[in-house]
């Protein structure tokens, strides 16, 4: 959210739960120094395993995550940031329920939608992505994807609309919040990528999503929102009251900076648009010698690459054998990265343990 708003605890009274500031200390540690698939894959360890909730419990945490001091809903849907809302929810008193049209009440918005992973555990309570939102335009959002239209073919009464994606690399249906929420919306899809890593390859996914990870169109869209809506303090104290929750934080809130080392470097190209697709590697782990059977055609030209977990490039070569052997015997111990890129640009990637 861009707008600055003041939005300060009263210590006294509070139970310690709330006092909480900042991450505890050392709680990225195991993250610092790291780019890419590393760093990602370290802050998934940080942040797994966090306390699950119950689909009930979400409506008594909403009166710490997403609540006005003045007792109203913070609800990203309906809100007009310096102007006078064209509705408020009272905490607790306005829960849908029924509703007949905009304004009636607000529910339990599954930003990720909950069809994109198959109505699953824990993410089907994870507070991160789980926002209170009024019905009427939650109904009217689905299952659609996030992102931005020319052309709306309705509009909510705070400015949040639906249209075709005026989106390059993409012109399906989508749901365009305000500007004022749209990096909390995408720094919100980088901890479900993040905290998901390696656990969605069942997923159903969707237009935006292959399993958790962000197909290239959306991902270029919000690393975009990310730099133009920068972390706002609405979204600070949320990332507190959570963790409060459910023990895990949003690494992008805390970290900002943590978007760009993962996603915006050349050696992060391999976050997958198929984290499903896996290479077969053998053996593993590897002292002498690692063999890749290439996933592509017989003949087609494809370019085997391996780096460490820092992201260094250790091996390229371009090969058109179904396996390609690679010697492994001068390789420092350790865990290593290998991809295999197609001529069409299409990759897959595993990991090699070289001891």
């Amino acid at each position: 959210m861009k707008k600055i708003l003041l939005s300060l605890w009263v210590i006294v009274g509070l139970p310690g739960w709330l006092l909480v500031a900042q991450p505890p200390a050392g709680y990225y540690r195991d993250a610092e120094g790291l780019t890419g698939l590393a760093l990602q894959q370290a802050l998934h360890n940080i942040i797994d395993e966090h306390k699950v909730l119950s689909y009930a419990d979400l409506w008594d945490c909403f009166k710490t995550t997403d609540v006005r001091k003045d007792g109203t809903v913070w609800d990203i849907y309906s809100d007009t940031p310096g102007k006078t809302p064209p509705y408020v929810y009272l905490i607790s008193t306005n829960q849908c329920g029924n509703y007949a049209r905009e304004g009636d009440c607000y529910n339990r918005e599954h930003s990720f939608p909950k069809s994109w992973f198959g109505d699953g555990e824990p993410m089907y309570t994870d507070l991160f992505h789980i926002y209170p939102t009024d019905g009427w335009v939650n109904n009217k959002r689905g299952n659609l994807p996030y992102g931005e239209t020319k052309t709306p073919g309705w509009s909510s009464l705070n400015g949040s609309m639906t249209g075709p994606s005026s989106v390059p690399g993409y012109n399906g249906e989508i749901f365009e919040p305000i500007d004022e929420y749209k990096g909390d919306l995408a720094r919100t899809f980088f901890y479900m990528a993040t905290r998901y890593l390696g656990e969605s390859s069942s997923w159903p996914g969707s237009d935006m999503v292959a399993g958790s990870q962000l197909k290239r169109w959306a991902l270029q869209m919000l690393l975009r929102w990310h730099d133009q809506d920068p972390v706002s303090v609405k979204e600070t104290d949320r990332n507190n009251a959570v963790f409060a929750r459910q023990q895990n934080r949003n690494p992008f809130i805390d970290e900002p900076r943590y978007v760009k080392l993962i996603w915006d470097l050349a050696n992060a190209a391999f976050i997958s648009e198929k984290p499903e697709a896996r290479l077969e590697l053998w053996p593993n782990p590897a002292s002498h010698y690692v063999k890749v059977r290439l996933p592509g055609a017989p003949r087609q030209q494809q370019t085997v690459i391996l780096t460490d977990l820092i992201g260094t490039e250790i091996f390229r070569k371009v090969s058109r054998d179904e396996v390609l052997e690679i010697n492994v015997a001068h390789f420092r111990p350790g865990i290593y990265l290998v991809r295999v890129i197609t001529a069409q640009e299409s990759w897959s990637s595993s990991f090699v343990r070289i001891q």
